[in-house]
């Protein structure tokens, strides 16, 4: 043996001594320390599995069931676009006016044509009456006289075009045009949707469709939103994409606070049933890289190390390292270390 590792070894046996000689001295044994540690008292709950679905998740996005994209029916230069990006509107409230003065004279135009028809067919209907008037001159005022009746109805009609009025109560999204732009017939404006009426859209596996059926409700979850979001499902597509082999599914959505089109959801689809344990969420305590628990035996904290699983709410799914009949800390658990005295409350 050469030097170096005789002196070390020398070192670790003189340590060793020195150490046990101490505790023979100071007359302690292994676990006085825990024989020491305070009684905690804590919450604690009998662990017991429950049959619970077993699910699937689904990629979807939350969409609106309401949007619409308004569009000018007349020509004209925009002279008004009293809403902004992100604005509440009421239905029937105006989005946009176009400036369309040849409609405005069309109007006019019309309503001169009926007075002079209502003229004439009054005029005519004396002359009827006094026999200097045939009937079907008669019939020939009264035509002219609904004709330019309609004339005016029509008119009126265009000039109402010249406004554009929320469908219903949405928000604006989009706006196309800004004030002096030139509207024309099918030219898009602005766009709106209804913020209150949202459904998740997914493309779910084909080989998951068949467990789906109108009116049956599912849960997910919404980026940005907290706890869990459900809804019934409303649409399944009849036909499956020939590319990704998933068909488009639609469920409308519960209203939440925070919910918006365009977040990131997650669809869980039932594929069967099976047995899981689930404890709060405030059971399950880091320790360094590892997830603990604590049970209590016999009046006193035993530490077990666990894998939870998916997050429920405030509880969380323990894929392992829990049996039915555990009796486990749920409070307080932070707190304790393996082997301490603590009394349930």
């Amino acid at each position: 043996m050469n030097r170096p590792r005789a002196l070390l070894l020398g070192l670790a046996f003189v340590v060793l001594s020195t150490g046990l000689v101490g505790c023979r001295e100071s007359g302690k044994h292994p676990g006085a320390e825990l024989e020491s540690l305070p009684t905690l008292q804590v919450r604690t709950k009998r662990v017991q599995s429950e049959v619970q679905p077993f699910t699937e998740e689904v990629m979807g996005t939350v969409q609106p069931k309401l949007r619409a994209t308004l569009e000018a029916k007349v020509s004209g230069r925009i002279d008004r676009l009293p809403v902004v990006v992100g604005q509440r509107i009421r239905e029937g409230e105006l989005v946009a006016r176009i400036e369309a003065v040849e409609i405005q004279a069309r109007v006019e135009q019309a309503e001169a044509g009926l007075e002079q028809a209502v003229r004439d067919l009054k005029r005519v209907s004396t002359l009827f009456e006094q026999k200097a008037m045939t009937q079907s001159e008669l019939d020939a005022v009264k035509t002219r006289e609904r004709v330019a009746r309609g004339g005016v109805a029509e008119a009126r009609a265009m000039l109402s075009y010249m406004e554009v009025k929320a469908p219903f109560d949405a928000v604006v999204t989009a706006k196309r045009v800004d004030v002096g732009d030139l509207a024309m017939p099918g030219k898009p404006l602005v766009d709106v949707e209804a913020p209150s009426m949202l459904r998740l859209e997914a493309d779910v596996p084909q080989s998951l469709v068949g467990r789906l059926k109108l009116g049956m409700r599912l849960m997910g979850q919404v980026d940005g939103v907290g706890g869990e979001v459900g809804g019934a499902v409303v649409e399944v597509g009849p036909t499956a994409d020939p590319v990704t082999r998933t068909v488009r599914v639609k469920v409308d959505l519960e209203t939440r606070e925070g919910l918006a089109s365009g977040q990131f959801a997650r669809l869980r689809v039932p594929v069967g049933e099976r047995r899981v344990v689930r404890v709060p969420v405030v059971a399950v305590v880091e320790r360094g890289q590892m997830d603990v628990m604590f049970s209590v035996v016999q009046g006193k904290a035993r530490l077990l190390l666990v894998r939870p699983g998916r997050r429920v709410g405030d509880e969380v799914e323990i894929l392992s390292g829990l049996r039915d009949g555990d009796v486990i800390v749920t409070e307080s658990a932070s707190r304790l270390v393996d082997g301490q005295p603590v009394e349930a409350r």
